[in-house]
């Protein structure tokens, strides 16, 4: 397993050293998310009862249409080859390709109405995980510290401003980070113009593999407590009879020092990633492929105390069905999403998570009305739907509307910005009092939508 994700951070060794020292300590470099708190608390008034959120991300882009906002009476070359069914709720009809969820939308709450306007997949997930459009509308793109962060890294760094000291990190993406491909990683997913400290923690591996185990979360086997100490201390006389490089890459060293050491103490984080603590019966209903074990990862992680998780259902643009479209989410793409999305909601409830854990289904956009010469849908941004569950959030209910087609809004037009700003009041933060700096030092809103008080 290659380390987290954290570009555009450098320090030479004698830097290192100097700032907390690391590979002194023998934990390697493996930087998380920063535990210090250094503004003061974020003003708490939403309405919702979250605690955590798992965001569920599908890179690629499901088709709508084919999916939750069906269109039976269209003509053949928009309706496609799915059928609807009937759900728990009445008046409430999806896709037949999802038996399992329709017995759940009672638990869900479902918008039908999310647009923006960017159709590359970089600037899409941009948009739909940051809440604002990037630069530029372009898949060859990639992260940089001028970025302005994600709801997810915003969440690790309001958990931070109030105190954050789980002995977990507060912000985790698995299996691997939002990108087009391993050279197009999706801007606005690490801190950005936050700084390194709120990068989140990125896994990097699949959870399903036989020898999977997160690397740097407990103590070698060689290095005792006592140990661990003698070293510390030797650290901070080091930087008594140093001379200080006064930095923020510096800081953030010192931060992730302070962080590693408080995981390793803990042993909390070391158990909390360890899914052989589970019993096969409960790894086989998320279901044994990297999906469903990274759903079930997510749900260990909330209970330990992450503030955010994203489950990346990929690896890369995995639903992006340009081609085929019918027979890929039919045979490989919906039956693993739908076993993994189903086994956490019950998981969850039947633990009295769900309660406290905001669920959020969603892609950076639709797919294209009309099928394609290839039997396949192409990006669609006009219209497209996210789902809500736990948290607060009243389920076995419909906001919003798509046009006869499924191309456009025809009520209660909704933009990622007010997807974001409900998840923010679920956690019970008061969006409009709360700001953060670009990388130029003008203030930012939190986010530019509004709470969707029709939800709670």
């Amino acid at each position: 397993m290659t380390p987290p994700f954290h570009p555009g951070l450098r320090a030479t060794r004698r830097q290192m050293l100097q700032a907390g020292g690391l590979g002194l300590l023998g934990l390697g470099w493996n930087p998380l998310a920063a535990l210090g708190a250094l503004a003061p608390p974020a003003t708490r008034a939403g309405p919702g009862k979250a605690k955590s959120v798992i965001l569920i991300f599908n890179g690629g882009a499901p088709s709508h249409i084919d999916l939750w906002d069906p269109k039976p009476d269209a003509t053949a070359e928009v309706r496609g080859s799915f059928s609807t069914i009937k759900t728990n709720v009445p008046g409430i009809h999806i896709s037949e390709l999802l038996p399992q969820m329709a017995k759940r939308m009672d638990k869900v709450a479902l918008v039908r109405s999310v647009h923006h306007e960017h159709t590359s997949h970089n600037s899409g997930m941009y948009w739909s995980t940051a809440g604002r459009p990037y630069r530029v509308d372009s898949t060859l793109i990639n992260p940089s510290r001028t970025d302005l962060p994600g709801v997810g890294t915003l969440v690790g760094w309001l958990a931070q401003r109030d105190g954050f000291s789980r002995g977990v990190p507060p912000y985790v993406i698995t299996p691997f980070p939002h990108c087009d491909s391993k050279a197009y990683i999706t801007p606005g997913q690490f801190g950005g113009c936050l700084g390194t400290r709120y990068d989140p923690f990125v896994l990097d591996d699949d959870p399903n593999a036989a020898n999977f185990k997160v690397r740097n979360l407990a103590l070698d086997a060689s290095l005792t407590v006592d140990r661990l100490e003698g070293r510390l201390g030797l650290l901070r006389d080091l930087a008594a009879h140093s001379t200080p490089i006064v930095s923020p890459q510096m800081a953030d060293l010192d931060i992730f020092t302070q962080q590693a050491v408080t995981m390793l103490q803990s042993g909390k984080a070391a158990d909390a990633f360890d899914l052989s603590k589970e019993p096969a019966s409960v790894r086989e209903r998320y279901g044994r492929h990297s999906w469903g074990q990274s759903h079930l990862l997510a749900r260990r992680l909330v209970e330990a105390g992450t503030r955010f998780v994203t489950t990346v259902n990929g690896p890369s643009i995995r639903w992006d069905t340009h081609k085929d479209n019918f027979n890929a989410l039919k045979n490989k793409l919906v039956p693993p999403m739908e076993q993994a999305y189903a086994a956490l909601l019950d998981d969850l409830d039947e633990r009295g998570l769900l309660e406290t854990t905001l669920v959020v289904w969603m892609g950076e956009f639709g797919r294209t009305p009309k099928i394609n010469v290839d039997a396949g849908r192409d990006h669609w941004p006009g219209c497209y739907s996210v789902l809500l569950a736990g948290g607060g959030i009243r389920g076995g209910q419909v906001i919003g509307a798509s046009d006869s087609i499924g191309a456009f809004p025809k009520d209660r037009p909704t933009t990622p910005a007010e997807i974001h700003a409900t998840m923010y009041a679920a956690l019970g933060y008061d969006v409009r009092s709360i700001t953060y700096q670009s990388a130029d030092g003008r203030p930012i809103a939190l986010t530019e939508g509004a709470p969707m008080s029709e939800l709670f």
